[in-house]
């Protein structure tokens, strides 16, 4: 079976296998897969069970990054993801943020990068709304995929 699921089969599933399961999520839109990243994948999936991302579309990513993210498109990005140990499904959401993915898989547990405080997830509220808790992980400096676009653009022209 695929970990990449549409939101509609992921919440379905997730409503047959979750009984006695913390359930963790993340979301963002990995476009260029970094330490960082890994770092913070690798720190949510310990904080339970089965590890969710949920990942921006190509129109979301666009929407909040600009017309030329993303750099990798979502097919590809899911398909990354995946790869990894850690992750355990991957879904996707079109809309500028993922409240509405979140409202349906009701996590235990939405993981976010300290990169942020806690009154910047916009999430939080939904995700407490349905018995959930946002937790802020570690933030690892100098790991961004707009810093690895610069460093390329750098070193090899526009």
């Amino acid at each position: 079976m695929s970990k990449i699921l549409p939101l509609y089969k992921l919440e379905k599933l997730l409503q047959k296998i979750r009984k006695g399961r913390i359930i963790v999520t993340t979301n963002g839109a990995f476009d260029i897969l970094h330490a960082g990243h890994i770092d913070s994948l690798t720190r949510a999936k310990k904080l339970g069970d089965i590890l969710v991302v949920l990942i921006n579309t190509n129109s979301s990513v666009k929407q909040n990054k600009g017309d030329k993210r993303p750099i990798n498109n979502e097919n590809i990005r899911a398909s990354v993801l995946s790869a990894l140990e850690c992750v355990d499904y991957v879904t996707f959401f079109s809309e500028k943020d993922p409240r509405n993915a979140l409202s349906k898989i009701k996590p235990d547990i939405h993981a976010k990068g300290k990169d942020r405080n806690i009154s910047q997830i916009i999430e939080k509220d939904i995700v407490e709304k349905n018995g959930g808790k946002v937790v802020l992980l570690p933030y690892k400096e100098g790991y961004s995929t707009t810093e690895i676009i610069k460093k390329i653009i750098d070193a090899y022209g526009k």
